[in-house]
């Protein structure tokens, strides 16, 4: 029996970056889900997700929010930041809620998969 595909769930709200992030993803295999919000995610996403791929700041409810929400509600989701912020407090803001990597845009394309990788191993 074959494995499916890990699916990613990709938060962006930034139109170009969330198809670049899930073209780079599918490219390395793996399936994706797009959403343009946080609000979007918690309504939309159904499924299987294994991790999410989530922009910290979003219009609307940020990323870390939604981490937050997510951890409140039992979810051990794993959660990759990415964010075009230089801002160290929010990066340790993001650490303290527990996110596998805090990746600042614009990042190689290793790196997003390598961390990925790291969480789905986890």
């Amino acid at each position: 029996m074959e494995k499916l595909p890990w699916t990613i769930a990709v938060v962006e709200d930034d139109p170009s970056m969330l198809r670049s992030v899930e073209r780079l993803l599918n490219a390395h295999g793996f399936a994706t889900e797009g959403f343009s919000s946080a609000e979007a995610y918690l309504h939309c996403a159904v499924g299987k997700i294994d991790c999410l791929v989530l922009d910290v700041d979003l219009g609307g409810m940020s990323g870390i929010e939604l981490q937050r929400r997510l951890r409140d509600s039992g979810s051990k989701l794993p959660v990759v930041f990415i964010t075009a912020l230089e801002d160290d407090a929010l990066e340790a803001k993001a650490a303290r809620a527990g996110c596998t990597a805090y990746l600042r845009k614009p990042f190689p394309a290793a790196s997003l998969i390598n961390a990925i990788n790291k969480a789905l191993a986890a």
